[in-house]
């Protein structure tokens, strides 16, 4: 593997829904490079077994780094569940920047909040998600929710569709009326539906992602390594997907603005 400081940052996820972590990826470092690659011939990730998901998200990261990128984000919490520490293991001097449910800001962010969290069933039932959710016993009460369905809702391409609300409306409706303080988008796809599950909520609910946060370590983790992009450039973004249909949908969803 050979690269540099002006080598492409790798982003990989199960489909489209890595686009809102590239979005603040490229918002922090726009003078960097990207190459985004998505597996939407085979999502959603989910809903697979935990074997299943390790094989595709190594293959799809090795053959990046095989192309000589710096860095590779895995954007995607079930995949970062399933790969993550068996990637950094087997390359342990190369940079693997993984997504967790962002349950540390939702916690604190009142009093013993009530927090719903908006996952898939696979990163929900992982033992790491338990592990994350203990330690903030005490401190908030947490309330799993899958929502495997939003993720094919997503992965269409149509964010603002009347069956997307109508299934948000379904899934959320026990949790209306004031029942919870926040709510946690445990899935890269999710911040998609932000503005309908907003609505469907409430205002005064707040909302929390992991994607900012990967961004900020991400940079943190270059500069420890010299290996920001000090070119005074706008960078390059270079959409892949496993499902040739859905490169223009990436790059459409890129810029929406929902």
């Amino acid at each position: 593997m050979k690269y540099n400081n002006q080598s492409p940052i790798a982003v990989v996820d199960s489909g489209v829904g890595g686009i809102t972590v590239l979005r603040k990826l490229y918002k922090l470092m726009p003078n960097e490079d990207y190459i985004y690659f998505g597996d939407s011939a085979n999502a959603p990730y989910g809903v697979k077994t935990k074997e299943e998901i390790r094989s595709l998200t190594v293959n799809a990261c090795e053959a990046l780094m095989e192309r000589g990128v710096k860095a590779v984000v895995i954007a995607c919490n079930t995949a970062t569940s399933a790969a993550a520490e068996y990637l950094r293991e087997k390359y342990p001097d190369f940079i693997f920047i993984g997504l967790e449910p962002a349950l540390k800001p939702a916690a604190l962010s009142g009093e013993n909040p009530r927090v719903l969290v908006l996952a898939t069933p696979l990163t929900l039932k992982e033992e790491k998600f338990d592990k994350l959710m203990a330690r903030f016993e005490g401190k908030a009460e947490f309330i799993k929710l899958p929502a495997p369905e939003l993720v094919k809702f997503i992965e269409s391409g149509d964010l603002d569709s009347d069956e997307e609300l109508a299934y948000l409306e379904e899934i959320l409706a026990p949790y209306t009326g004031g029942r919870v303080d926040a709510v946690v988008l445990g899935c890269t796809h999710f911040p998609f539906a932000r503005r309908c599950i907003q609505r469907i909520l409430g205002e005064n609910v707040l909302v929390f992602e992991g994607g900012k946060g990967a961004a900020n370590y991400c940079r943190l983790c270059l500069k420890e390594k010299g290996l920001l992009n000090s070119e005074d450039r706008e960078g390059t973004i270079f959409f892949e997907n496993s499902d040739a249909n859905k490169v223009e949908v990436s790059k459409r969803m890129f810029y929406y603005k929902g």
